[in-house]
């Protein structure tokens, strides 16, 4: 695997590039030795956050942890893609090309499915042409976290979602 580490508002000392090789380099048993692993170290306040972003062909395996501790962020980062890795497994060998940046030994090997997604309950509803902040608007008059909708200025399909500190963030697709 190679590690592409950063940090923001924090010095990247061997010690702390050393944890995160360690740690995540665990995962190495899942990937092929070119998956490249970005990481990112950030410091705010007490808070001190990892994320971890795998990119593999069509998909992105993701994962941050927040403490006030890097070290204890390092070791949650890890537990937690390990178990995402388990749990998708599945879904991943139904997608075959992405099974060129796993290992083998990965893709073969079985995992007790302890939590298979289910779909609960499906939702229709008409999507409105509406600007990003009109979006914005419509969310919080539902008390939703999160709102769909037809974005007019691109006409696309787009997602407004309420982040930490009252504020908001955009999700539109690539094209």
């Amino acid at each position: 695997m190679k590690f592409i580490i950063v940090g923001k508002n924090i010095d990247v000392t061997d010690g702390l590039k050393g944890a995160v090789e360690d740690k995540i380099g665990k995962l190495e048993k899942y990937f092929t030795p070119e998956t490249e692993v970005h990481v990112t170290l950030s410091v705010e306040k007490e808070r001190q956050k990892i994320e971890v972003t795998i990119p593999v062909k069509g998909n992105i395996i993701r994962s941050e942890q927040v403490s006030n501790d890097m070290y204890v962020s390092i070791d949650l980062v890890e537990e937690i893609i390990e178990r995402q890795l388990k749990k998708y497994k599945t879904k991943l060998t139904d997608q075959k090309q992405n099974a060129a940046f796993f290992k083998q030994e990965y893709m073969d090997k079985d995992f007790m499915d302890d939590e298979e997604v289910k779909i609960i309950r499906t939702k229709k509803f008409d999507i409105k042409p509406m600007y990003p902040e009109d979006a914005c608007v419509q969310m919080e008059l539902l008390g939703h976290s999160f709102f769909v909708f037809c974005n007019a200025e691109t006409d696309q399909v787009n997602v407004v979602y309420k982040r930490k500190g009252n504020t908001y963030g955009l999700i539109e697709p690539e094209v």
